[in-house]
């Protein structure tokens, strides 16, 4: 303490010298009325009181309950991603299904386009016969028809050339004969 007086005192006799000059209390070498020790002092208050009032477990707290959060938006994340991915899978499945059936229906329906070229080939043919049949039968009566008017025309050119020959060369006299040796046979 007499270190205290003694320094007070040549601060005392400094200042009557015209010398502004403050004291300042020392401890071991720090001194303690410095404005970083002030500074300091407050710091370790104002950390003081943040811990009585616990501060950093409130903020642990809202941090943990921003993590939850962030947790639980990466768990619907995830949940949305394999719904979107199952979504993919089955549309893409889908469309192979899709491809499949096309390729199906063409090959179908190309063969049904062969079935019915080769049924129109068989009915035209069958039509090409039955009309062929039918013409052949129609070229058939008409060659009987004209054969019947030919051999009808040639007997009755017959018969009127036998009437005229019976009529020229046979007189009354002559079918008088006739009529003998008819009745001669008889």
């Amino acid at each position: 303490m007499l270190e205290y007086l003694a320094a007070a005192t040549t601060e005392t006799a400094h200042a009557a010298e015209g010398a502004e000059h403050h004291a300042e209390a020392v401890v071991a070498g720090i001194s303690f009325l410095t404005p970083g020790f002030f500074v300091a002092l407050a710091m370790l208050v104002v950390i003081g009181i943040m811990l009585k009032a616990r501060v950093p477990a409130l903020i642990a707290k809202m941090l943990d309950a921003k993590i939850a959060d962030i947790r639980t938006q990466l768990d619907e994340a995830t949940k949305l991603r394999a719904e979107a991915e199952a979504l993919r899978d089955e549309y893409v499945k889908k469309a192979k299904e899709a491809a499949a059936e096309i390729v199906a229906m063409k090959d179908a329906a190309a063969h049904q386009a062969e079935e019915i070229v080769e049924k129109a080939k068989r009915d035209s043919e069958a039509l090409i016969a039955r009309r062929q049949t039918i013409a052949e039968e129609k070229i058939a009566a008409a060659e009987r028809a004209a054969i019947e008017d030919v051999r009808a025309s040639a007997a009755r050119a017959a018969a009127v050339a036998a009437h005229d020959l019976i009529a020229k060369q046979h007189d009354a006299e002559a079918d008088g004969k006739l009529v003998d040796q008819t009745i001669a046979q008889l």
